[in-house]
């Protein structure tokens, strides 16, 4: 059932590209042969990931951080990393680019299991439950917000801080110094007179319609033209220019207009299941590494999901994060297809065997509950 949605989301992501990106180029199925080209990439990278025991990322943990740090490191330079409205967030080879963020939210995934599970017997004290795990992620948070990419450092600032919990973290310190970190990034937005303008576009999008609102106005026009069964496929008119990014972060909105509300709801309750399954199979999993690494990776699809679905609907500021699986982008396709193979074989591997006998790192939180 978890790879059927999967499938599912995949298909409906292809055939919506297909539609949201006709007008962008003279030559209507360019995005839609290269998402093809990099979703082949994906399946042999998930069939790879589901074959390969999820334990052997233990090794992996330090190694793939270290190679994720540096890439964030000189994706920043300018004449190595591509500047593309405004951010540097893409380092290119030949003619083809790829995000080093979405490395770093695999390496974050497999770095804080990894860690977490090794220090269970030790994880109430401070140096090792709070000190060092705040330390690693304020260094991706670091190299992810001077990008600038306030989307995907929250991503996976609240992806990370989730694993700590479930892994047995004292609640009260973590909260302190979380609130300390989300309060230095709210002075960075405060300084910065790009993400000021988003909010205030967010806080009166009829206001900035002609401006910074822009995007948010024909999204919401979007879903108003779709209503209960849609406009039909291709048949979307926000995609003529008026909607900016139809074909990867503001992709949803073509549904909507296109397939119409009905389609939109089974979307969502499709991402609900991914959740809910994803959460069975870390439940289920041999021990503490592989429930943590299912929870984080779970975790990480859904909650960009969600974010997605709120940026599109006006609940939240615009932030440039991608629908998973449906959105054009080859790395963030290529990735999410690794994630889902590991998630395979810790469902896979806790088939075979019954859960290890150990400290789970959700007894805790299930008592304290």
């Amino acid at each position: 059932m978890f790879i059927a949605i999967v499938l599912i989301l995949v298909t409906l992501g292809v055939l919506i590209l297909a539609s949201a990106s006709s007008p962008e180029r003279d030559d209507a199925t360019y995005f839609v042969k290269r998402q093809i080209m990099w979703l082949i990439v994906a399946i042999a990278a998930a069939v790879i990931a589901a074959r390969l025991d999820y334990r052997f990322y233990k090794r992996l943990a330090i190694p793939i951080s270290a190679v994720s740090l540096f890439l964030l490191v000189i994706v920043r330079i300018p004449g190595i990393g591509l500047l593309r409205n405004g951010s540097y967030r893409w380092l290119g080879f030949g003619g083809f680019t790829f995000q080093p963020s979405e490395i770093a939210k695999v390496a974050v995934i497999i770095l804080f299991a990894w860690w977490l599970a090794r220090n269970q017997r030790r994880i109430d004290e401070f140096k090792r439950g709070i000190l060092i795990p705040f330390a690693i992620l304020g260094c991706f948070a670091c190299l992810l917000v001077i990008e600038p990419d306030f989307g995907t450092t929250m991503l996976v600032s609240t992806v990370a801080v989730s694993m700590m919990f479930l892994g047995g973290v004292s609640l009260a310190p973590m909260l302190i110094l979380g609130l300390t970190g989300l309060l230095g990034v709210v002075v960075m937005i405060l300084q910065n007179k790009e993400r000021m303008s988003r909010i205030l576009a967010f806080l009166d999008p009829q206001k900035y319609e002609q401006d910074k609102a822009w995007q948010l106005v024909n999204s919401l026009r979007a879903f108003a033209g779709g209503e209960v069964s849609g406009v039909g496929f291709g048949n979307s008119m926000q995609k003529y220019s008026y909607l900016p990014e139809a074909h990867t972060d503001f992709i949803f909105p073509i549904i909507g207009e296109e397939l119409g509300l009905i389609a939109s709801l089974i979307v969502v309750v499709l991402y609900l299941s991914l959740f809910i399954l994803g959460l069975r199979i870390a439940l289920n999993a041999r021990d503490d590494f592989g429930r943590l690494l299912a929870f984080g990776i779970t975790l990480m699809i859904t909650v960009q999901a969600l974010i997605n679905f709120a940026v599109v609907t006006g609940c939240v500021p615009t932030k440039g994060l991608a629908l998973p699986f449906i959105s054009y982008g080859g790395s963030s396709l290529v990735i999410s297809g690794g994630m889902i193979g590991i998630l395979v074989n810790v469902a896979h591997t806790s088939m075979k065997s019954p859960p290890k006998a150990a400290r789970n790192p959700f007894k805790d939180r299930a008592r304290t509950v």
